[in-house]
């Protein structure tokens, strides 16, 4: 396997990628100059050792901004721990943040609930969000907010951990 069909291969991992669009990637990296290619190298690099995960709701942030291991969300004191948004992704979360209309608190999911497996506590954190639950329940939850139905088997999965 020579570098281009490796590089495509790395790009098909990404979500939404396909062998195409992988390609394309490729050869516009190719097109480029070498001082893109470092920039972006240098990039990637730099966010690997800069972003941290926040362990309350799991999402990404640049740890530079904080030092107690949790996001500016789940670190902010006016956020309204009465309500919690379950999303499945990171990007979710930030289409939420940005309308300014929800000032609760979030837990990512981290994906949908598999059909086939049987073992989903290892595809979605619902044991973390039961414990999340339990823990926000002592400050005063009231609400759990599902970002959108995320389809039967997912919700059942949920409400059955819950």
């Amino acid at each position: 396997m020579d570098s281009i069909e490796k590089l495509a291969e790395i790009f098909k991992e990404f979500p939404g990628i396909g062998e195409r669009q992988a390609r394309r990637f490729v050869y516009f990296l190719m097109f480029k100059n070498g001082e893109y290619a470092n920039n972006l190298s240098k990039l990637i690099l730099e966010l690997k050792k800069s972003a941290s995960q926040c362990k309350e709701c799991f999402k990404f942030f640049l740890s530079e901004k904080t030092k107690n291991g949790l996001c500016e969300i789940c670190g902010n004191p006016n956020a309204d721990s009465s309500m919690l948004m379950i999303v499945e992704k990171d990007s979710d979360l930030e289409s939420i943040q940005k309308s300014h209309v929800y000032h609760g608190k979030y837990f990512i999911l981290g994906g949908l609930v598999p059909i086939v497996e049987k073992n989903t506590k290892s595809r979605v954190r619902i044991s973390e969000l039961q414990e999340k639950i339990k823990r926000e329940e002592k400050n005063g939850l009231k609400e759990i907010i599902p970002r959108r139905p995320y389809g039967y088997l997912c919700s059942r999965t949920v409400k059955r951990y819950l």
